[in-house]
């Protein structure tokens, strides 16, 4: 038995190496079968390289002028170097003034964490009111500007407004570049880019309001959504290695938080951007994973804001919460069916159908069930129709060539067709959310003129045949823009030139005089009563405490400023001195500019709003005035009249202001 074994263990012994031996040759041959891929020849790496290396240079250079422009023309502007640092707060007007008060009262804070505590425990601002400043005026550009100002050992060499201006100044060129790099990936030449900046800078008025207010939270927060917009545009490219759509997809994640800490009505523009996803995604079905990938990003972004937002329930029933849920749930529920069939095309129809409803139906309950205070900016979209459908259910190629013609079956680009579009319409909607929609406009533009692409589908469109299309569309997309952009720099480049060299002065005595006075002689506990845009201007140049503040996302402070805006009514003295006194108000400022405002609108102006919320206005054969037996106050207070002057004094005036004392002990005489 020992002797028969011997032989089986050696035989089987003996199998083993045949089949491995056999397995290897086999991988052998298949690797001898596989043809080899060529290296790329060193002078086409060379001119990648080039490329790369100068719209990478461009598009930085550009928005670091931009920057500088911005720079130049706000000193120029103001004279901003050349004024007393009462002065050039005074240029910080409305709501921007209340933003930058809050940065000073942070670096005057003794510590980081003793900031933020006053800031969320403020009582020193509004009179009766504590508020949580952070929350409610999205506070965080502020407390990033002064962790940095202080970490980076700047207040030993800058000036804190040059500081946070600058910042500013330095996002606007960030926004610049991302601009440059969407149109460059967009159509694969970094012509389109400088074409974007050109025209976005000539637009200025209609691309930005960094002119009218530097602190503004759009002006903080548009930079990060362009560069979500331009690492999104790659990230749904088709012929992307892993690295780069790693990279694409960590830019994206981390811009779009950014985003939606930095705005309080991010969210409902990132509703936009997803509804534009979800149309493409019935477009391009090849996308898909893509896609859901980006609504991932939404729902982890408005959970973390939600959490470090001071549990803000406005996220939790925004409009882009519901859609990406619901759009979650419909993924869930799709069925693997064969591209380009009916079934396939019906189960499009009842995805959109019930996309909309489950939307609806969520948003609904969470309105329900969260408690929550509707901010009077939710925005109503109409239903657009789109026709960018240009694969008919046919699988789209891995690579599309310039030679296909096919500018219709690059995702990203019907992305921004779609995105622009919506953002047209909502800047129809409301006019003055014009500047979130141009830029975009400008660079679909500057795609359009630059993109060999596109050139090659209008001659597909159009049958040419007369002459090479391929060669013609390169022509074009280089001619095109150097003759626009050529144009453009003979044209406008000596305005921008003269805007700089002008020097123009920021001259306000009226107010500066006024300050002046409240910080000598007002009372350190003194609380003042006016228009929301003067008190603004009030808490960042003296600190004294104010009734009211130019904010609208909070029903009380509304409330306040309708109130105290009845001192341009047709009111009676007492009237006017219980609402004063309900809000423990000291000094009234009377504004000449308001009580004798002569607007080109008739009914526009503030004095006619009041008339016609109080009832004075019957709108009958032309607007006419009612019989009342109250002249309007900011007239009749100043004659110094009874009753008017047993319930105010009048303490300082000049051109432009009438400051009363608020009377706490009433004598009427006869």
């Amino acid at each position: 038995m020992a002797k028969e074994e011997g032989p089986t263990v050696e035989l089987r012994q003996r199998k083993k190496p045949k089949s491995s031996e056999s397995q290897r040759s086999a991988k052998e041959e298949k690797i001898n079968d596989t043809p080899i891929p060529e290296r790329t020849p060193k002078h086409i790496l060379f001119q990648r390289f080039a490329k790369l290396f100068i719209g990478c240079l461009a598009a930085v250079t550009s928005g670091m002028m931009y920057a500088l422009y911005l720079s130049a023309y706000h000193e120029r502007k103001f004279w901003f170097s050349n004024r007393q640092e009462l002065e050039r707060e005074i240029t910080f007007k409305g709501d921007s003034a209340i933003y930058y008060s809050y940065y000073k009262d942070m670096l005057k804070a003794p510590s980081f964490e003793r900031g933020v505590y006053e800031l969320t425990h403020n009582n020193k601002t509004v009179s009766l009111k504590t508020i949580n400043a952070v929350q409610q005026m999205s506070l965080y550009p502020e407390l990033i500007a002064s962790v940095l100002y202080q970490a980076t050992g700047s207040n030993e060499v800058i000036e804190p407004v040059y500081f946070y201006i600058g910042i500013v100044f330095g996002l606007q060129g960030i926004y610049v570049t991302a601009l440059f790099v969407t149109s460059w990936l967009m159509s694969g030449t970094w012509l389109a880019g400088i074409l974007t900046v050109a025209w976005f800078i000539i637009n200025r008025v209609d691309t930005t309001r960094i002119e009218y207010s530097i602190p503004l939270r759009e002006n903080w927060a548009l930079p990060y959504f362009a560069c979500q917009v331009a690492a999104l545009t790659g990230y749904l490219k088709n012929n992307l290695n892993t690295y780069s759509e790693r990279f694409c997809y960590l830019l994206m994640s981390a811009s779009t938080y950014t985003f939606m800490m930095m705005w309080e009505y991010s969210h409902y523009l990132l509703f936009l951007q997803a509804i534009s996803l979800f149309l493409l995604d019935i477009i391009s079905v090849e996308q898909s994973d893509k896609v859901h990938e980006v609504y991932k990003i939404y729902i982890f972004s408005l959970f973390l804001g939600y959490l470090l937002q001071f549990e803000n329930p406005a996220l939790l029933v925004s409009p882009l919460l519901s859609l990406v849920a619901a759009l979650m749930l419909t993924k869930c529920l799709q069925l693997n069916v064969k591209k380009g069939t009916c079934v396939a095309k019906m189960m499009k129809v009842i995805n959109f159908y019930l996309v909309c409803t489950l939307t609806v139906t969520l948003n609904v309950i969470m309105k329900m069930f969260v408690t929550h205070k509707e901010n009077g900016h939710m925005l109503k979209f109409l239903e657009v129709k789109f026709g960018l459908n240009m694969t008919n259910g046919m699988s789209i190629k891995e690579t599309v060539t310039l030679e296909d013609g096919r500018i219709g079956e690059r995702p990203e680009i019907i992305y921004h067709v779609i995105h622009t579009i919506l953002l047209g319409s909502l800047a129809m909607v409301i006019e003055g959310l014009k500047y979130i929609w141009t830029p975009y406009v400008c660079m679909l533009a500057a795609f359009g003129v630059c993109s060999p692409e596109l050139w090659m589908t209008v001659f597909k469109w159009l049958r040419l045949r007369s002459i090479h299309p391929v060669l013609l569309a390169l022509f074009l997309s280089m001619v095109v823009p150097t003759i626009i952009g050529l144009n453009l720099w003979k044209e406008f480049f000596p305005r921008l030139m003269t805007e700089l060299t002008e020097l123009q002065e920021f001259y306000d005595p009226d107010t500066v005089e006024l300050m002046t006075w409240i910080k000598r002689q007002a009372p350190v506990a003194a609380v003042f009563a006016g228009s929301p845009q003067l008190m603004g201007a009030i808490k960042l140049c003296t600190g004294w405490m104010v009734t009211s503040l130019p904010l609208y996302n909070d029903d009380d402070l509304l409330k306040r400023n309708e109130n105290i805006y009845q001192i341009y009514s047709k009111r009676s003295a007492e009237d006017i001195y219980k609402i004063l006194t309900s809000y423990k108000a000291n000094y009234l400022i009377i504004e000449d500019s308001i009580c004798n405002e002569m607007g080109t609108m008739s009914g526009c102006r503030v004095k006619d709003l009041l008339d016609v919320a109080n009832g004075h206005v019957v709108c009958e054969e032309g607007d006419k005035l009612t019989y009342s037996k109250y002249g309007r106050f900011c007239h009749e207070v100043k004659i110094n009249y009874s009753p008017y002057v047993n319930y105010f004094t009048r303490v300082y005036w000049n051109r432009s202001y009438f400051v009363y004392k608020i009377n706490t002990v009433i004598s009427f005489q006869s």
